[in-house]
């Protein structure tokens, strides 16, 4: 999909399906641009008859002049050194006036794109005098040919007319540029949001879950010759855990990541238990809120991955409280070396690092690290409301019902 024709990331869709905005933005500019330097040769033809070279003079000056305001006009001319921006409109200046000589006040009306050149070049301070001075000029050049009123309030209002046309033009089509600029960036940091929670959540389920296959598997393998009754049983147990492994990768897929904290609890009990680590587990919590439970049951499957990484450990405890306002998990276990987090607090963008984001979001709190009675501390404290718009990492796939028959 291109960035360009992606609608959903702004929620404004493009003026016409086949014409991208700044395109047809500048053609408006063009084709205004075109009827101003008509107007111009109609008025040198209408005051001073229909000659030949008079006719080729006058359109070659016309073209000239339009084809450098076209220049001056594109939103590429923004990001010109000053230098150039007034060499350029120097010499739109001399192609302003010049022709006077010729053309007489016929050609009276070219002040205005050299009024909307001068706003697109200086800043408003500078800018808006210049603006009115280049107006006034011909005005004042018509008022010492003894011009009648109506004359000289016609080229005063036309040559503003004219630049403010021109100047507002070429001002909308920057901004229609950096709209579209903006959209396209928008819809890059969609994408990249999207393989940010995809990757998260790749981390948060399946790291879990290939741990525990891992292990069972050197399980089996020990116990696959001398008993081969419980090595049958932890091959069952292992397809579990592959079977799940694999629906989690279908949710994820999908958008859908809602967990259950005391189904976690109860299966990281008995994962410990395969690993001979002692887990005493106390959930003493009701029904929490789907973002809630995710969020806590997220963290509890991040310790547990963690635990099983460290073949020290020996016994863990898992527990989980309810007050008016937080639900507070603690998993805290020994075998950890002292003053040392696991692998993933210090990995940036995964593991620990994910799950202080996600509590962050819901208006909730995350520490880990070693206390002073040397064993390792995850405590994760979640509102039991979370907070408002923030819905942590749910998704818009299956219901928990369709989970458990993935």
């Amino acid at each position: 999909m291109e960035p360009g024709h992606f609608p959903a990331a702004t929620g404004v869709p493009p003026a016409r399906p086949d014409i991208p905005a700044p395109r047809l933005a500048r053609g408006i500019t063009i084709v205004a641009l075109l009827c101003y330097a008509t107007v111009t040769v109609l008025n040198v033809l209408r005051s001073g008859g229909s000659s030949g070279t008079r006719l080729a003079v006058c359109v070659g000056l016309v073209l000239l002049v339009f084809g450098v305001q076209f220049v001056v006009s594109a939103p590429a001319a923004r990001t010109w050194s000053m230098r150039r921006k007034v060499g350029f409109l120097a010499f739109q200046t001399l192609l302003t006036y010049l022709p006077l000589v010729w053309f007489g006040l016929s050609w009276g009306s070219m002040e205005g794109p050299l009024a909307a050149s001068v706003l697109l070049t200086f800043r408003w301070r500078t800018a808006w005098p210049l603006f009115g001075a280049v107006v006034a000029s011909i005005p004042v050049y018509a008022i010492a040919l003894g011009q009648p009123a109506a004359q000289v309030g016609y080229f005063l209002i036309a040559g503003m007319l004219c630049g403010i046309v021109i100047y507002g033009l070429s001002r909308l089509t920057d901004l229609v540029h950096e709209v579209h600029s903006t959209r396209e960036e928008l819809a890059r940091m969609a994408v990249n949001q999207e393989r940010l929670r995809f990757a998260r959540d790749l981390h948060d389920l399946l790291g879990y879950s290939l741990s525990a296959i891992a292990l069972k598997g050197e399980l089996i393998h020990r116990l696959i010759t001398t008993r081969p009754d419980q090595a049958r049983g932890e091959t069952a147990e292992l397809l579990a855990v592959a079977r799940q492994a694999l629906a989690d990768v279908r949710l994820v897929s999908s958008g859908y990541r809602d967990m259950s904290l005391r189904d976690e609890a109860e299966t990281a009990a008995a994962i410990l238990a395969a690993a001979d680590v002692r887990a005493d587990v106390s959930i003493e919590c009701g029904r929490l809120h789907p973002v809630v439970d995710t969020a806590l049951a997220t963290a509890l499957r991040e310790g547990v991955t963690n635990i099983l990484r460290h073949s020290k450990v020996q016994r863990c405890s898992i527990s989980a409280t309810v007050d008016a306002e937080t639900v507070l998990l603690s998993l805290v276990n020994d075998g950890a070396p002292l003053g040392k987090a696991p692998a993933s607090a210090s990995t940036g963008g995964s593991g620990l690092d994910n799950l202080r984001e996600r509590f962050a979001r819901i208006g909730g709190r995350l520490s880990a690290g070693p206390g002073e009675d040397g064993r390792f501390h995850l405590e994760a404290y979640a509102p039991v409301r979370p907070r408002a718009g923030n819905d942590g990492s749910r998704g818009t796939g299956p219901r928990p019902t369709e989970r458990a028959a993935a």
